[in-house]
This record gives structure tokens, C-alpha cells and sequence, in this order.
């Protein structure tokens, strides 16, 4: 199997037809590490060490990808942006339309946020957060968790009301930066 090795330096390589796996949110890892370790030996650059320069360079390439294939799929978090990045619905500097009551829960965190003068009202804070993030998690894997069973519109549709997830999660990660932020002032 031949591989466009520049399609995948400009971020169109798909890893999981790299893989041979199909699109899953839910990798099974010791599948992924099996195929992970038979590509590693294929291409071993040692084993090609008497090829010429562009075979060499091929298998380098190779290798590489395969190294970076394994960190991104092996990763839940990671795997799950290059899922929605593959489907063009998350970019960098995105500007998300998240919603309204989502948005005002999380002002009124960070306005609690701002007030905190002691470790007690920073602790509430803190465990509504993370019971929000578990809330959040618990919804994402319901959408994942059939996601390889489904035709290609239900994944379509699927993945939608996953990116608004993602979005999600990335605005209480930076609350918790917030409170991990407050909790080292107290």
C-alpha cells in the first residue's frame, strides 16, 4: 500500500486507512499497538539501510508517519480532534457557537471565580466544574460509543453533536486553568 507521504505533511493522510482500522471514536489499544509495532518493523530504517537515497527517504517518511499516527490515535483527546479535524469541524482559533445556557453557566463560574477569597468556596467551585465535565464525558461516550455501527449520515450527525462537545471541553479546560490559577494564590 502506497501512501501520499506529502498529502499527509499538509494534514490530509487519514491514519486510520494508514492503520487499516475503520474511524472510531473507541480504538481498541491493543489492537492499535499490535499494528502500531508490525509497521515499526516494516519500516525499520535499518532494513533498508542498502536501498537508495529515495527509498530511504520513503521509509523514514514512513516511520515517521507511523510514529505519529500511533500518538494521535493511541490518545482519546487527540483522536477525537483528528476525527473532527478529518470532517473540517474544528480548526484552530474556531470561533464555536456554543449555547446560550451553557454559556451563562459558565459566566457565573468565572464570576464566582473572580470572588473567591477562601479554600471552602473554591472547593464548591471546583467539584460543580468537575461534576459538569463528568456530565459532559458521560454524554460523549453515549455518542461514541456506536459510532462504527452507524451509516455514513447518522455519523455525520453524530460527529456535529460531538464537536459541540469538544468545544465544551475546551472552555472548561481553561476554567479548570482558572481554578488550578486560584487555588495555588490560597
Amino acid at each position: 500500500m502506497k501512501f501520499d507521504i506529502i498529502g499527509e505533511i499538509r494534514g490530509y493522510m487519514d491514519y486510520f486507512e494508514f492503520y487499516g482500522i475503520p474511524e472510531s471514536f473507541n480504538v481498541e489499544p491493543a489492537k492499535l499497538k499490535k499494528k502500531f509495532y508490525e509497521l515499526s518493523k516494516l519500516y525499520h530504517p535499518d532494513f533498508y539501510a542498502g536501498e537508495d537515497e529515495a527509498k530511504q527517504q520513503e521509509i523514514l517518511e514512513l516511520s515517521t508517519l507511523n510514529n505519529k499516527a500511533y500518538q494521535v490515535l493511541n490518545d482519546p483527546a487527540r483522536r477525537m480532534e483528528y476525527i473532527l479535524k478529518l470532517h473540517d469541524l474544528v480548526s484552530e482559533g474556531a470561533k464555536p457557537q456554543l449555547p446560550a445556557d451553557f454559556l451563562m453557566e459558565m459566566m457565573d463560574i468565572n464570576e464566582r471565580l473572580m470572588e473567591v477569597d477562601n479554600a471552602t468556596e473554591l472547593a464548591s467551585i471546583t467539584a460543580e466544574v468537575l461534576a459538569f465535565e463528568a456530565d459532559i464525558n458521560e454524554s460523549l461516550n453515549k455518542l461514541t460509543a456506536d459510532y462504527t455501527q452507524l451509516d455514513h449520515t447518522a455519523q455525520e450527525q453524530r460527529r456535529i453533536k460531538i464537536a459541540n462537545i469538544y468545544y465544551r471541553q475546551k472552555y472548561l479546560l481553561r476554567i479548570k486553568e482558572s481554578l488550578d490559577t486560584f487555588a495555588a494564590r490560597l
